[in-house]
């Protein structure tokens, strides 16, 4: 890193500190600290009758997502755009449903009183404890290596690349921890424990979110295409589509599109991916109480402090691995139903987590941003695409299920 770059780095984490600052805490809440501002808002009757509209607005935002999810694919069907719509998932949906919120709400004056209902950390982090369930670990120990391997050197090397070119632009740690977490592992899961180890302001935990949303819609019908093009097996496109795309459902869909074969191996890729996740969030813990926010002359953190600052729904996530293989273990075929339920409700609860993330978005704060964000999620997609094509055909050429 140029001395410039190093220099603009500890500008931005000057700035990224001050008192005005919103930061997403370990625990999921969101602290406002300065002299000018209040310690809390008042709980009165107000403020729970306008937490109880948000809810609502939030939980009928939720709602008419999953309508458009379920019936925009038959509404299509026979038409120009029958692909378009039969792959569009919820993400989308939610995320355009809650920016259109936020234009009402902001427009009527609403959205500074409605918006303690906007708990997107509360709704994406129990939503990723039971996206645990839907991850065998047993059955990726034992049969996906390749994947195991795959996920081990693209984690670490699309991570390290763009943790790099983020500071040769100039980006703010935090951010650059959002960046490279997210295009590298899993998306907006990814940026959400990041943003809980690194205390990344909301604004860049939004932008990000929105970079994932823009990149992986294009990639569900891009891959597949490439991979026929190519001349990939089934086998080597799956590893290639479930290593790149940076959300499980996009992964699904282009899955789906590239074949029975390359669905089965990008879904266990992309797990893969999903359980490195708590790995990654120790890491990135434990760098910036150690390294970035440490004053000269302090003590050296102990534990405790690593433990304060670690997003303990990662555990949440672990266990819920581990109960739900235990279970199907135990109870066979009926078994599936179950999870089937858990998985239900944790779409719900993530569509809950979109519709705030667009409810929660400050168009100057995105505008402040500029270019460079954008410029290094492109860059390191590409980079992404690179690697995992050589991986993929390297570990899983003579692949068979």
């Amino acid at each position: 890193m140029t001395a410039d770059a190093t220099r603009t780095n500890s500008a931005a984490r000057t700035t990224d500190a001050t008192p005005a600052d919103e930061v997403v805490e370990p625990s999921g809440s969101s602290t406002t600290a300065g002299p000018a501002e209040p310690t809390s808002v008042p709980r009165t009757g107000a403020f729970w009758a306008w937490t109880a509209l948000g809810l609502l607005i939030v939980v009928g935002l939720a709602a008419l997502t999953r309508y458009l999810e379920q019936n925009v694919p038959a509404w299509a069907e026979g038409t120009a755009v029958e692909d378009i719509g039969a792959a569009i998932e919820y993400p989308v949906y939610a995320i355009l449903l809650g920016l259109l919120g936020n234009v009402a709400v902001t427009l009527l004056g609403w959205r500074d009183r409605i918006a303690a209902a906007f708990r997107t950390e509360f709704f994406i982090k129990t939503g990723l404890v039971l996206l645990g369930a839907s991850i065998n670990l047993a059955v990726i120990a034992s049969a996906a290596g390749p994947a195991i391997a795959q996920a081990i050197l693209l984690i670490s090397g699309v991570f390290l690349f763009t943790w790099w070119l983020a500071g040769r632009f100039g980006l703010d740690d935090r951010l650059r921890a959002l960046l490279a977490s997210a295009v590298s592992i899993c998306g907006v899961s990814a940026a959400i424990a990041a943003a809980g180890a690194v205390r990344a302001r909301r604004e860049q935990l939004a932008y990000t979110a929105s970079l994932v949303i823009v990149f992986a819609l294009p990639s569900i019908f891009i891959l597949p295409w490439l991979a026929d093009v190519f001349g990939l097996s089934d086998a080597v496109a799956g590893a290639w589509i479930g290593g790149n795309i940076d959300t499980t459902a996009a992964v699904t869909a282009a899955g789906a599109l590239a074949g029975e074969e390359a669905l089965q191996i990008a879904s266990i890729v992309k797990v893969t991916q999903n359980a490195l996740m708590g790995v990654v969030a120790v890491a990135l813990t434990a760098y910036f109480t150690l390294r970035v926010e440490r004053r000269p002359g302090a003590a050296r953190p102990g534990l405790g402090e690593l433990w304060t600052r670690f997003p303990k729904f990662v555990l949440g996530f672990i266990a819920a691995s581990v109960i739900a293989t235990w279970y199907l273990d135990a109870a066979g075929a009926d078994g599936k139903a179950t999870i089937a339920i858990v998985n239900d409700l944790r779409v719900w609860f993530l569509i809950l987590a979109f519709v705030s993330i667009g409810l929660e978005v400050r168009v100057a704060s995105l505008r402040e941003a500029g270019w460079r964000p954008v410029a290094v999620f492109a860059s390191a997609t590409v980079f992404n695409l690179a690697l995992a094509l050589g991986l993929a055909s390297l570990l899983f050429r003579n692949f068979s299920a």
